[in-house]
């Protein structure tokens, strides 16, 4: 029972290695654009969801009579 685990984890370790070889990593720039792409989205996000809250928030003021 032992040696087919033994068997079976160097035929894994093997294929893992393989399929390492095989991976395509991105370039320097490909992940700066990414980066870049990302930030952008989250200060889009970020604004569209401030400017959300505080119209929510005006609304709910106004139709609860709020600080008057």
């Amino acid at each position: 029972m032992y040696m087919i685990y033994k068997t079976n984890l160097l035929v894994f370790l093997k294929q893992v290695k393989s399929e390492v070889k095989k991976v395509v990593w991105p370039s320097r720039n490909e992940v700066l654009m990414s980066v870049i792409v990302v930030f952008v989205m989250i200060f889009l996000a970020s604004s569209f969801f401030l400017v959300a809250d505080q119209l929510i928030g005006w609304l709910m003021r106004l139709v609860l009579n709020i600080g008057n």
